[in-house]
């Protein structure tokens, strides 16, 4: 029995990094042909000169508003697929709304390797307890559980009792579904007496996974894991048995960038995710999740070698009102740029007198020049067309937590 799921998870950092650019440059080429709204942003990009990281950051970022822009003005998918049935086979509509395609492609949204590395095995049993209604997330687990060799039971969320019962008599080996929901299953189980000894391992996903409830069901023999995902993208990231971080996805190209900007951070610095999917149906290139994470230096103890995220960390849209004006990071980003010797920033936003306050405090190296809080003061009133105090501190002083714009103001009750 492997211990992983194919050797792509073993390939050194570099043997990893020439393939999955000798892949982008292809895909940049197929979603310019195949999907017009890629025809129209990359118009003057040549797959074959996106050959490195550098080279990617400065590509468009494709933001999830943008898509729902999109798919408004030009139904079903914006322009950003070219699939059509019969290869087109699911059309889900997610909240905002949001429609997805899912394809008669094999694990289209790659989860076998997350259901493998969660300890699921060919022949198995998987109970899927995401819902299989509009939104994609039952089928993404069905998907990678039948190329992995497993059958599910279809069961969605809901009727606990029901859900004891059916798993009573089929036995099944694994769970998947929402952390949430699991323990209720047990609840319930422990109500009404049935017995659950049958499962053994779970892969559970999204919402937080808490470390007592890791704990609880590690009491009852079942081992819990969990992955990082979205409906637009399919699988992102997974734990592996060494439960040291999340394992990204050998399917996609993961960046890390500054909120309100598209470029990359030093690693371990939490920011934005950004997601290239080398998927070839739904071409997403530079999909800006909006949710917060950072890079862990170093491979897992697991064996596998790609790079490792902390986890979600939570949102990365930090726009705020003040004084009756929005302030979105892309802004904050904005005024650093113009002044060199400035380098990460914080918005602080506090409430003094009943009335709004801002400060920008911006890390700085050695000694300001003289003149420089007025020129970034003005430049706070241009770009935000409010009035803010500034200060600088030293390098590496702020949080290391991806904010931008800090809201301090008290919640109104």
């Amino acid at each position: 029995m492997s211990k992983h799921y194919d050797n792509l998870e073993i390939r050194s950092a570099e043997q990893r990094e020439t393939d999955l650019f000798a892949q982008l440059g292809k895909q940049i080429d197929h979603a310019k042909s195949s999907a017009p709204a890629f025809t129209e942003t990359l118009a003057n990009v040549n797959g074959s000169d996106i050959n490195d990281r550098a080279a990617l950051s400065q590509l468009p970022l494709l933001r999830k508003s943008e898509l729902i822009e999109r798919q408004q003005g030009q139904p079903i998918f914006g322009g950003l697929s070219g699939i059509a049935a019969p290869q087109l086979c699911q059309i889900f509509a997610s909240p905002g709304p949001i429609f997805e395609p899912g394809s008669t492609r094999p694990d289209f949204w790659r989860f076998a390797r997350a259901l493998h590395a969660a300890g699921f095995r060919r022949g198995e049993i998987v109970h899927n307890c995401f819902s299989y209604h509009f939104t994609p997330a039952g089928m993404m687990f069905d998907s990678g559980a039948r190329a992995l060799g497993c059958a599910t039971v279809p069961a969605g969320v809901g009727q606990t009792e029901l859900q004891v019962q059916t798993m009573t008599h089929v036995q099944p080996q694994g769970y998947v579904g929402t952390p949430s929901f699991l323990k209720l299953i047990f609840d319930k189980a422990d109500e009404i007496g049935a017995e659950l000894s049958c499962l053994k391992k779970a892969l559970v996903s999204g919402e937080y996974l808490p470390p007592s409830l890791r704990a609880a069901m590690a009491k009852r023999g079942i081992a819990v894991s969990q992955c990082y995902a979205t409906a637009d993208l399919g699988l992102i990231a997974y734990e592996s048995e060494a439960l040291e971080g999340m394992i990204i996805d050998e399917g996609i190209i993961l960046e890390i960038v500054r909120p309100g900007t598209g470029e990359p951070v030093t690693e371990g610095e939490v920011g934005e995710l950004v997601v290239t999917s080398l998927n070839p149906d739904y071409p997403l290139i530079r999909f800006a999740t909006g949710d917060l994470s950072a890079i862990l230096p170093g491979p897992s103890p697991c064996g596998r070698t790609n790079q490792r995220i902390k986890g979600w960390m939570g949102r990365a849209d930090q726009t705020t009102k003040i004084r009756g004006m929005f302030v979105h990071p892309e802004q904050v980003a904005a005024i650093l740029k113009r002044h060199p010797e400035l380098l990460r920033g914080r918005l602080v936003v506090t409430r003094v007198d009943e009335q709004d306050a801002m400060c920008l405090r911006v890390e700085i190296a050695g000694n300001a020049p003289a003149g420089l809080d007025t020129a970034v003061i003005q430049s706070i009133r241009e770009l935000t067309k409010l009035r803010s105090e500034v200060e600088f501190v030293a390098t590496g002083s702020l949080p290391n937590d991806g904010k931008v714009i800090d809201d301090q103001r008290p919640i109104e009750t």
